[in-house]
């Protein structure tokens, strides 16, 4: 009769050779990769042609309802900043119905209060429907990235997010392009409206793409779990770095892009509503940047890729400073590149960061970034009210100032726990 520490031995042999479970989530490649990619590209697409559908409009804003820089803004930094509030609670509820259900019904309310949108009768309750808006779209970034996040084998996972992010760089394009030549033909409410049918296109396309979810488990709804779970990831140094420089590089781009309409329609540019709206091509910069992020932190590393994204943004507020067009256009061509590669590699740590409740450490990420996308929209047009578009400059460089002072901080931080475990493994 074998003895126990026989038997315990085969089962221990019987485990050692059993094969690995094979990994069930989507790989490169796959026909079900390719939808999942597709389908967020897609609203991703919607997402920032949405939220930003009003930004290219802005100085016919002002002008139809005698509005300054500053006020008209908040058509931008209440969507961004409502959506900011918004996206924690509604990631949540995404823990309990569903990542596809969340970015579904998320992505319906927004488009049909799109084509309510160009209806409205003033400024303020055009901003109203704008603060609507950008809270329906919150439930959309966090349960994006939670989706990929646990549907996504973890080496695939940096280029579906940044393909995610391609999708945001799009739609601010496309957005800005499509209501900047609409509004020049018909007015800016037409430009709206376009905005709306072509982002209805998309969630059409979102909703048939994205295959079901294979890898959620259903959590709680319950407040306390809620409240556990984020301050969790609150207490997480490497998670906050990453909220603040998403916060921060927003800051930058929201005052760039909020500004630069009224910057060109201004001499010595002076230019027609529809060149301003296709000055946002350079958003395929974004694309390019934000989809090569992967192989950029590859090659440099997560802080190298920061430093590399935080000096192309630096150097183009620069060259942005110069009145002369090509410059503004190299300038902008920078600053996007650098944004889009800099929010594609923290957003995409935060991910790969965060072991539980990613959905919440996503969604924290998500409220930082437009938090500072508000902030950037609202202190940049003030500054430019103030002092010009070298007042906006100022704000951006402030901004990447910080960026570059928290990843510094991080590296030192990292180099310092590294010498510490040296030490105490050495004694």
């Amino acid at each position: 009769m074998p003895s126990a520490s026989t038997e315990a031995a085969a089962v221990t042999a019987s485990a050692e050779t059993r094969p690995a479970p094979a990994d069930t989530r989507l790989a490169p490649g796959t026909p079900a990769f390719r939808r999942t990619s597709l389908a967020l590209f897609a609203a991703g697409l919607a997402t920032f042609a949405l939220l930003y559908s009003t930004q290219a409009l802005l100085p016919a804003i002002s002008a139809e309802f005698g509005a300054t820089a500053s006020a008209a803004s908040w058509t931008v930094s209440a969507a961004t900043g409502a959506l900011a509030l918004c996206v924690l609670p509604l990631s949540a509820l995404s823990e309990r119905h569903g990542r596809r259900a969340m970015m579904t019904a998320s992505l319906t309310v927004a488009v049909a209060l799109a084509l309510l949108v160009p209806l409205a009768p003033n400024l303020e309750s055009l901003i109203a429907l704008r603060a609507l808006q950008g809270a329906a779209l919150a439930g959309l970034p966090a349960s994006a990235m939670a989706f990929l996040a646990e549907e996504v084998r973890p080496r695939a996972l940096i280029a579906a997010i940044g393909l995610f992010v391609a999708g945001n760089s799009i739609g601010g394009m496309s957005g800005r392009l499509v209501t900047g030549w609409v509004a020049q033909m018909w007015g800016w409410r037409a430009g709206l409206a376009a905005v709306g049918l072509t982002s209805l296109l998309c969630a059409v396309a979102f909703r048939a793409l994205l295959p079901k979810a294979r890898h959620f488990t259903p959590g709680t709804l319950s407040p306390k779990a809620l409240a556990r779970t984020v301050r969790t990831h609150l207490a997480d140094p490497l998670l906050m770095r990453l909220y603040v420089i998403g916060a921060l590089f927003m800051t930058v781009f929201g005052a760039v892009y909020t500004v630069i309409g009224y910057r060109l329609v201004e001499a010595p540019f002076s230019l027609p509503q529809g060149v301003i709206g296709s000055i946002f091509l350079v958003y395929l910069v974004g694309t390019v940047s934000s989809a090569a992020s992967g192989r950029l932190v590859g090659r440099l590393g997560r802080r190298g890729a920061l430093y590399l994204a935080v000096s192309t943004t630096a150097a183009g507020l620069l060259l942005s400073l110069a009145d002369s067009l090509p410059a503004v256009l190299a300038g902008l061509v920078l600053i996007t590149a650098g944004f889009f590669a800099g929010h594609a590699v923290a957003s995409s740590s935060v991910s790969r960061t965060a072991k539980t409740g990613r959905a919440q450490a996503s969604a924290l990420y998500q409220s930082a970034y437009y938090l500072g996308s508000s902030a950037g929209g609202t202190l940049g047009a003030v500054a430019f009210h103030s002092g010009g578009w070298a007042g906006t400059v100022v704000i951006g460089l402030v901004a990447v100032l910080g960026v570059v002072t928290v990843t510094l901080y991080g590296s030192l931080s990292a180099r310092t726990e590294a010498r510490r475990i040296q030490l105490a493994a050495s004694c």
